[in-house]
């Protein structure tokens, strides 16, 4: 299963990105992950996108690509993968397109995740507030205020997206302002509907219920096989025990025996009759 989710900050992407992983034993693919990993290793991409980090500025999308399709080559990658916080923009979202078809991967869908920001900005407000009452420390991001900014960038960025993928039938649309599980729930239905998520997760099960019975009907077939080939053995024997010709009884035993008797026989006959 290969998904992109969408939605704007606060809309519970990462939480649910987290249970598909689980379920269905796939990757997240996360950009900013992905390039302190890169930088790490100091590929040759790495390299390249720590030096202009270190610079203070902007990694350009050809390099982000760039990293994204080095990790598509892993071979956990191999099962799926969500990507999250990626793409932002049109040009990304096309320039990824480019990538996967190169690949010859097939992007199965893109959820977005649809929330109401006056009620988003509501639960960062009862958030904080609630912290501040017990004495925790705030997150300098975690603020209406920077949340504010944070929507009004995605609006303008990564909205623009919903029609991108709406017109290539890939957006598949799910209320965020529902439970967690609610949003599970749905996400899984819609998946399932499109045969990307429980109906894949049903084959690879009935594939793995099925090998004991496979490996069955090949033990049977091979049992089989080897019956029938003893089976001539045991029509030779029997055709050479009809074709081997009884033994002749010796002229010198029983054969003679019965010569003399015959002509001892003759005799009292004849004399008898000229008596």
């Amino acid at each position: 299963m290969r998904l992109i989710l969408l939605g704007p900050p606060g809309s519970g992407k990462g939480t649910q990105a987290q249970r598909l992983v689980h379920k269905h034993d796939i990757i997240q693919l996360s950009t900013g992950e992905m390039l302190r990993a890169a930088v790490a290793a100091q590929t040759p991409v790495g390299i390249q996108a720590q030096g202009i980090m270190a610079g203070g500025g902007l990694v350009p999308d050809e390099m982000v690509v760039g990293i994204i399709s080095d990790r598509l080559d892993q071979p956990d990658a191999a099962n799926g993968f969500i990507l999250d916080g990626f793409p932002r923009t049109v040009p990304q979202a096309a320039a990824l397109d480019e990538l996967l078809k190169k690949k010859h991967i097939k992007l199965d869908a893109v959820v977005e995740l649809r929330v109401n920001e006056s009620a988003l900005l509501q639960r960062v407000e009862t958030r904080v507030a609630e912290m501040r009452a017990r004495g925790e420390e705030v997150r300098i991001d975690d603020t209406p205020e920077v949340l504010t900014k944070r929507l009004a960038s995605y609006r303008s960025l990564t909205e623009p997206l919903i029609h991108y993928y709406s017109e290539r039938r890939k957006l598949l649309t799910v209320d965020g302002m529902m439970t967690i599980e609610h949003v599970t729930r749905e996400i899984n239905r819609i998946l399932a509907a499109i045969g990307a998520g429980e109906a894949k997760a049903a084959k690879k099960a009935a594939g793995r219920a099925a090998k004991p019975a496979r490996k069955r009907a090949a033990a049977s077939r091979k049992t089989a096989g080897k019956t029938v080939k003893t089976a001539p053995k045991a029509g030779k024997s029997a055709a050479k025990a009809v074709k081997k010709p009884s033994r002749r009884v010796p002229a010198s035993s029983g054969g003679r025996a019965v010569g003399k008797a015959g002509k001892s026989a003759k005799k009292v006959t004849k004399k008898r009759a000229k008596a």
